[in-house]
């Protein structure tokens, strides 16, 4: 027998709430006594960030949902832009926690602005923004990212990626420094110390060095390498700056396109 049947669906709504929204996406086809509660929008409210209205009105091009759950899919399977394209949203599919992608041209990057041969701003057709930034060439590589830890979840442990790509011709990206940081507890120098080294061209390096991060590809075709990572606790910490650097072997470095940093569960 199934007893699920024999509970008020607000009961069985008050049991889903404390699952996870996997467990909710699954829960029919465990109990027919789900059903109705597993597709409500009461449910499907508890597992959206708690400021998912204020996301909302700042999206760049409005997106309407017919359901909580339908809005919570949607940004599970499709990154939306807010703050007039300067970061993308999404939330992670299993958990709900936020995701965020800061846009090549919302971070600090050396020579990056004003400077076209060095650095150029194009368009490219598999980013989510409308620029990316493209290395022509520079022998002092340094690309900072900054947000603030209030705007992510908190109780949450973050990863930090680089999304990027690389042109047909690069050169001098074998390897690099990479640190996260929160800025009010850890000093630049401290964080450089400790600073993990990372390597943009994956086959070069792999045989020949070891502790060397490497990049891997995305669903979405572009690659990432892992920056670092930290907790986000209380979400009370002021900023995490993200950074990737070369500045201590000046040869040249040229053929890196940059979407953006991305800020993400772990």
């Amino acid at each position: 027998m199934d007893y699920f049947l024999l509970l008020p669906e607000g009961c069985v709504s008050d049991i889903l709430s404390f699952t996870s929204p996997k467990d909710a996406a699954i829960s029919s086809a465990v109990s027919r006594g789900f059903n109705s509660a597993a597709e409500s929008d009461v449910i499907w409210e508890k597992f959206l960030p708690d400021n998912y209205e204020d996301i909302i009105s700042r999206y760049v091009s409005p997106r309407v949902c017919s359901s909580k759950k339908e809005l919570y899919l949607s940004l599970c399977d499709s990154p939306v832009l807010v703050d007039g394209g300067k970061l993308s949203f999404s939330l992670d599919k299993k958990t709900g926690k936020k995701c965020y992608m800061l846009s090549a041209r919302e971070l600090a990057i050396s020579w990056g602005v004003d400077t076209p041969w060095y650095w150029e701003w194009i368009s490219h057709p598999d980013s989510r923004f409308l620029e990316v930034a493209h290395l022509n060439g520079v022998c002092w590589l340094d690309i900072r990212g900054t947000i603030g830890t209030q705007m992510l979840s908190k109780r949450t442990k973050y990863v930090v990626y680089l999304v990027f790509k690389l042109a047909e011709e690069h050169e001098g990206l074998e390897i690099a420094n990479a640190f996260v940081r929160v800025v009010n507890h850890v000093s630049d120098k401290e964080a450089e110390e400790r600073a993990s080294v990372v390597s943009l061209v994956e086959k070069k390096v792999r045989r020949r060095k070891r502790n060397v991060k490497c990049p891997r590809k995305r669903v979405d075709g572009w690659m990432e390498i892992e920056l670092g990572n930290f907790l986000n606790d209380t979400g009370d910490n002021g900023d995490v700056e993200a950074r990737l650097m070369e500045i201590t072997r000046l040869h040249g470095k040229g053929g890196l396109i940059v979407q953006g940093i991305e800020f993400r569960p772990e």
